[in-house]
């Protein structure tokens, strides 16, 4: 059967005609069965061929266009008739705003789920279904009143799923479908082939991609622009069964220029700046704060220590041998960007605390660190996006005594951790050490990466590099090993005499001793020696402590001068497997899985000023490679690959005993054994377990709070968080990974339920006694005073009160809007502020503390009674004539 016509977004495989709308079909193959299960078809009302064939004939309730591919909402007592993507895709619209995720197209009457993001089969005779009691999330808006958010009394969660075959294991495709799927083109809407080559190099990443394809439901976000369900659009298309020839990443592309400017226009930009934004924006809609037990001693313990931050949070600029070629990177790639209704906020900034920082430790010594912030030997250009971030409520004030007793009193607000699906695979840390030559003080920074930036080094770095002892091992032909093998003098004098015509030949191994070679703190760089006050000679090198699942690899091709840009067009060979990394690995690293495996590469042909973007990326279902060019899609051989001018490349962990861990797994569950007790376990810790090669403990703390129950913000959509285990199955992921913690049973957690009451009650608090103080203060004619407070600080509260961020502001912060002169405390010239009155900034100051007091006193200008009475007079006269 054809593919869908209508919005591309509701591009779907086969699907039943209208006939067969009202049969009931007894499906006998159970994996068939669960394919095309829907958990929200309990939604779906009661509906008639009839009903149908009216709609079809009528028009989109919003802006009044007929069909073809109109859309009908099949929730039940809902009779909205909305249009597609072809016109303004109101249909969409309706969805997102009233949780309607059931939608069937009147043109080919073919049936879409928003939330699941795929086709489903109304295999049933469809009548009015009673549906579970909704539980309303928590980002509720201050109209909302506290009655309407009690707990109803038969609140029930929906059943989650059983697992199946499908669910662990990632090969049951059919033969046909290995060799095609995946292998869709983009379409280059101008000058875009930067995008389409970064956007098909990360849709090869199986990690990534799987998670999107598998777990739907975990693409929740209220901030704009969205990137993430734009995404997860975009994926579903590339993979899909209909194999369309290209599609076009409108939807995407405009997300992102909307938040970074730099993409705006139709010039050729970076691929690798565009990953890094892209990166870092589904990290920011998609984290989550890292939930932990409650425990006095944890908490006073984690008081004294930095918070362990994300490369999606921290944007790591590496330790550089090439310190120059870093400077002129780091020149061109550093660009801000903004939302512009400042619900979330990314900045390119120069922070001192953006790392760990550790002082007059040995790496023996690393087990425990105490981490003092500091600004020695750490890297001056950080990519940052630093999280919104608090702890327990401050008291309200003297005024609402009432609810300020069931509240904690203010404190500074204290950092979180967050984590999502980009920082779980691509994060990776490294332990940065600079060493004073006089007193031999050893300073460590622990720093989170995002991606490698190796130099290519040249003719003289590389006589240096390979004079140097490198320590060899055993690894097949084909492998990065290759390069340092011991040569016979025959083969020596084959590749100098190469060399001679040709130039040196670098490898990837070459670039990654560059990057890790010590680096010598001397003459103009100094370093800065905290025990001995002064400048010292010092040493400086760095070296793994966590590699990530995906390595990220960027090539610095190019140098932007003040006046000109140069690229580096040097062939760099790199390896398709075997990349061992052993010899960059900390002595104390836990990693036990240091061999990686190409999965795409990223080329540039052409100069710095001008040229084109292509991908060539390994096919993850038949392992073949093919050439990614907009929407040209090409298989090639591996020498096409090997020879290609690598710009970005992206490497995966490579673990044999995962993949047949996998297999046991998958098996096991295919036998079905009956259990008396059924265990609920996380779909995305089930997908890591699917495509990472160290999958880490069984984490369920993504589906539950830190009470063991369900948040109430997470109820309504339970059953796309997890899945339900068989007892067998359970026993044996729980004996390899460890982790949990066990579930048997899902409940709405009543605590959370009641502190979720208690901030809404605080909440609408605030807002209205501001609102109530502020009118008063628009009304005044001359105020005597005005007090100035920092929009900076404002805005975090704005977005509470809104309900647009779960956490409240810290303490007053106007140190950036205050200057002191002559012992008083004035604005800055220029500050970001607002002027409050004098009873709200009492209201405020009262609940979240800070300061200083930042107070405005407009000049008093006395006039002389006769003068007064001299200008009236003219004044009457001028009016008589």
């Amino acid at each position: 059967m054809a593919a869908l016509a209508g919005p591309v977004g509701k591009a779907v495989e086969v699907l039943p005609h209208l006939e067969s709308l009202g049969k009931q079909e007894k499906i006998s193959n159970k994996m068939s069965a669960f394919r095309s299960h829907c958990p929200h078809l309990d939604s779906v009302g009661e509906i008639t061929k009839e009903d149908l064939i009216q709609k079809s004939h009528g028009t989109c309730q919003d802006c009044k266009v007929r069909g073809p591919n109109l859309w009908a909402c099949l929730e039940n007592r809902c009779s909205y008739v909305g249009c597609g993507e072809s016109q303004v895709d109101h249909s969409t619209i309706h969805s997102q705003e009233t949780k309607h995720y059931l939608t069937v197209n009147l043109t080919t009457l073919r049936v879409w789920c928003y939330a699941c993001s795929k086709e489903v089969f109304l295999d049933r005779k469809l009548g009015t279904q009673p549906s579970l009691p909704h539980v309303r999330p928590l980002h509720q808006t201050q109209e909302n009143s506290v009655q309407d958010f009690k707990i109803p009394s038969n609140t029930t969660l929906k059943t989650p799923l059983v697992a199946v075959f499908d669910d662990l294991d990632i090969e049951v495709e059919e033969e046909d479908e290995l060799k095609a799927r995946g292998l869709t083109g983009l379409k280059n809407i101008g000058n875009t082939c930067y995008m389409n080559a970064a956007l098909q190099a990360l849709s090869n990443c199986p990690p990534l991609t799987q998670f999107f394809l598998d777990c739907g439901g975990l693409v929740q976000t209220d901030k704009k622009p969205a990137i993430c369900k734009s995404y997860l659009k975009l994926m579903t298309e590339l993979w899909h069964k209909s194999r369309p020839g290209s599609v076009v990443p409108t939807s995407l592309f405009q997300g992102i220029k909307t938040v970074n400017p730099t993409f705006r226009g139709y010039s050729q930009q970076d691929a690798q700046e565009f990953l890094r934004c892209l990166m870092d924006l589904l990290h920011e809609e998609l984290k989550e704060q890292v939930m932990e037990i409650e425990d006095p001693q944890t908490i006073m313990t984690e008081e004294t220590m930095e918070e362990d931050k994300s490369q999606s949070d921290v944007d790591f600029q590496s330790c550089e041998s090439c310190s120059s070629s870093d400077k002129a990177e780091n020149d061109n790639g550093s660009r801000g960007f903004s939302e512009d209704n400042n619900e979330t906020t990314m900045l390119i900034q120069d922070d001192e605390n953006n790392s760990e920082y550790i002082t007059d430790v040995h790496l023996n010594d690393l087990s425990t660190p105490q981490i003092i912030p500091s600004n020695e030997g750490v890297n001056p250009r950080l990519s940052a996006s630093p999280p919104k971030s608090g702890n327990l409520w401050p008291g309200l004030a003297p005024t609402q005594k009432k609810a300020q007793s069931s509240l904690s009193p203010k404190r500074k607000k204290q950092h979180k951790k967050y984590r999502s699906v980009i920082s779980d695979i691509f994060d990776g840390t490294i332990i940065s050490s600079v060493q004073c030559l006089t007193c031999d003080r050893v300073s460590v920074t622990l720093e989170t990466f995002q991606d490698l930036s190796l130099p290519i080094p040249g003719k003289e770095d590389l006589a240096k590099l390979h004079s140097s002892s490198h320590p060899t091992s055993i690894v097949k032909a084909g492998s990065c090993g290759e390069a340092y093998a011991p040569q016979g003098w025959i083969a020596f004098f084959m590749e100098y005499v190469k060399s001679w015509f040709w130039g040196p030949i670098v490898t990837l191994q070459d670039c990654l001793a560059a990057f890790f070679a010590r680096d010598e703190l001397k003459g103009d760089n100094m370093y800065s020696c905290e025990k001995c006050k002064k400048l010292r000679n010092g040493v400086k090198f760095c070296k793994v402590q966590k590699f990530p699942e995906i390595l990220c690899i960027h090539l610095k091709r190019f140098r932007h001068e003040l006046m000109f840009s140069t690229k580096i067009s040097t062939h760099v060979s790199f390896p398709l497997e075997g990349l061992d990394l052993q010899p960059f690995l900390a002595k104390d690293s836990p990693a036990q899985i240091v061999t990686y495996d190409l999965l795409s590469v990223i080329c540039h042909h052409g100069t710095a000023s001008s040229g084109h973007y292509i991908a060539y990326c390994r096919n993850n279902l038949n392992n073949h490679w093919y050439e990614f060019d907009d929407q040209s899609v090409t298989e090639v051989s591996e020498s096409t690959v090997q020879n290609a001018e690598a710009y970005v490349l992206f490497y995966r962990k490579s673990s044999e005993e995962a993949q047949k861990e996998r297999r046991r797994i998958s098996n096991l569950l295919n036998i079905m054994e009956s259990s008396l007790l059924q265990f609920y376990i996380s779909r995305q810790w089930l997908n890591k377990f699917k495509t990472f090669a160290e999958p880490g403990p069984i984490s369920n703390n993504d589906f539950l709070c830190i009470h063991g129950g369900v948040p109430p913000r997470k109820a309504s959509y339970i059953e796309d968080l997890v899945l339900m285990l068989p007892q067998n199955i359970w026993d044996n992921l729980y004996s390899r990974y460890g982790g949990g913690p066990a579930v048997n049973h899902l409940y709405i957690c009543h605590t959370c339920q009641i502190e979720a009451e208690k901030i809404e009650k605080r909440r609408k608090t605030e807002l209205e006694i501001f609102i109530r103080l502020n009118r008063a203060f628009q009304e005044e004619d001359s105020p005597a005073t005005f007090y100035c407070i920092s929009m900076q600080w404002f805005r975090e509260w704005e977005s509470f009160v809104k309900g647009k961020d779960g956490d409240p502001p810290g303490p007053i912060d106007n140190t950036k809007i205050a200057v002191t002169k002559c012992g008083n405390v004035m604005l800055r010239q220029g500050a970001d502020s607002g002027q409050i009155s004098e009873e709200t900034w009492n209201f405020l100051q009262s609940i979240y503390g800070g300061g200083p007091e930042v107070i405005l006193r407009p000049p008093v200008v006395h006039v002389d009674p006769d003068i007064l009475q001299a200008e009236e007079k003219i004044e009457v006269e001028t009016r008589s004539l």
